[in-house]
């Protein structure tokens, strides 16, 4: 019998038309069976501060969506060589719950579109904060596209073939780590 894993994408980026967003549909469209790609909204998550103390009504829906995934797939949006501030703030909101236990050991990938190097600088800072987190970051293959080249239509969506070929590839890799990590 066939395991299914919950996956859980996020975009750092907060446009409509983000081409971050993109990758994810893209992600969730050639994802492999076994994955099973749904993805939050972050758009009206407020900036953390510890004086919150219960969540607010946004915070409290993803973070439900997080305790609920197997893994997570972050598509890093690229802000001045670093990731973007909603894709912080979120793992922020999560890691202030008790025993930080809805972050705890899950698998990550992490995919993005941006600049000429992709989200290359983003996706190391990213990289960073997951290893505080104590989640589980797929090293290899790493995926970056450039959102700036024509592979990408006006509404964010991914139309280049190559990368999407890429991103399949991608995502089958992702789901032989999401089993290695949550069996």
């Amino acid at each position: 019998m066939l395991r299914t894993y919950g996956i859980l994408g996020i975009a750092g980026s907060l446009r409509t038309a983000s081409t971050n967003k993109g990758l994810l549909r893209c992600a969730q469209a050639h994802a492999p069976r076994e994955l099973n790609v749904t993805m939050a909204d972050i758009a009206h998550v407020p900036f953390y501060n510890a004086d919150i103390q219960e969540h607010p009504q946004a915070v409290a829906k993803v973070l439900e969506q997080m305790a609920k995934a197997d893994a997570f797939l972050l598509a890093c949006a690229e802000y001045n060589y670093s990731m973007a501030p909603a894709l912080k703030n979120i793992l922020d909101w999560a890691s202030r719950t008790p025993g930080n236990s809805i972050l705890e050991g899950k698998p990550v990938g992490i995919i993005g579109a941006g600049g000429g190097m992709g989200t290359s600088r983003a996706q190391y800072h990213l990289r960073q904060t997951c290893v505080y987190l104590n989640l589980h970051v797929m090293n290899k293959p790493e995926f970056f596209a450039n959102a700036f080249g024509g592979d990408f239509d006006a509404d964010g969506n991914l139309t280049a073939d190559s990368v999407i070929q890429k991103l399949a590839e991608y995502m089958a890799a992702f789901g032989k780590w999401v089993a290695v990590h949550r069996p």
